[in-house]
Order: C-alpha cells, then structure tokens, then sequence
C-alpha cells in the first residue's frame, strides 16, 4: 500500500500479506508517512468505497476520493465533480511501477518482512533523490 503527493512521489507506504482488505490497511499506511503532514485527499479504486472508512477519515480531516461500487446498495455519496480527481490515480501507478525498476524489490528474495520493507524504503529514496536533483 502507497500513498503518493501530486507528483507522485512517495510520502507512505507499508507492506502486509495478501489477506486482509485494502480498507484495513489504510491507518497504519497513514500513520507510517514521511512528511511531517497527513494527506488532505486520498484517491483509491473501487475497493475503498467504504462508509465506514469515509467517516473514519472525515475525522482525521481527510476527504476519500473513490468511485462506487456497482453493487452499492446505499445512496451515493460523491458526485462527478469529485470524481474527476480519481483520473490522477495513475499517478499512484506509476510509482509503482518506478519501484518495478528496482529488482529486488519486484522479486522478494527476502524472507522476512522488515527486510523487504527496508529494500522498499530505499527504493523510496531513490526515487526522491532522482526527483529531487531534476528539480
């Protein structure tokens, strides 16, 4: 799980196993921020539509950008105004795929979790430094 700033440059991520729902994991991706703020706006898929997860994070003072399920059986809850938002999601994307440049990172030779989280983090850093000397 990743949370990117405008320019899509990492500011969190975390890492857990492929069980638990993408809604669970969004506190303590929250938490584990590199920058001395939270982010204002969060933009996820189709999966973080979450009544549950909107309130949790309108009280922390962050606005959940995601479109609604086709199967959603409560009334809406955003328009399409804040909607278009969700278009930049690529952005997200395409960190992901700055990190797919780094090997070890795409394969995982490592065992345990902290390791592979350090190689993440590096990555990370990497990839703010290159970003950071072309500004």
């Amino acid at each position: 799980m990743a949370i990117t700033d405008e320019h899509g440059l990492p500011t969190s991520i975390s890492i857990e196993s492929a069980s638990p729902h993408e809604t669970k994991l969004i506190q303590e991706t929250i938490s584990n921020v590199f920058t001395r703020e939270k982010p204002k706006k969060l933009i996820g898929d189709g999966a973080f539509d979450s009544d549950p997860l909107d309130t949790e994070l309108k009280k922390q003072n962050i606005e959940l950008i995601a479109p609604h399920r086709k199967n959603r059986s409560k009334p809406k809850t955003q328009d399409g105004r804040k909607l278009r938002r969700y278009k930049r999601r690529w952005k997200v994307e395409r960190l992901f795929a700055w990190l797919h440049n780094f090997r070890r990172i795409v394969v995982r030779w490592e065992y345990k979790p902290e390791n592979y989280l350090a190689f993440v983090h590096l990555g990370c850093i990497i990839i703010l430094l290159r970003n950071l000397i072309h500004f």
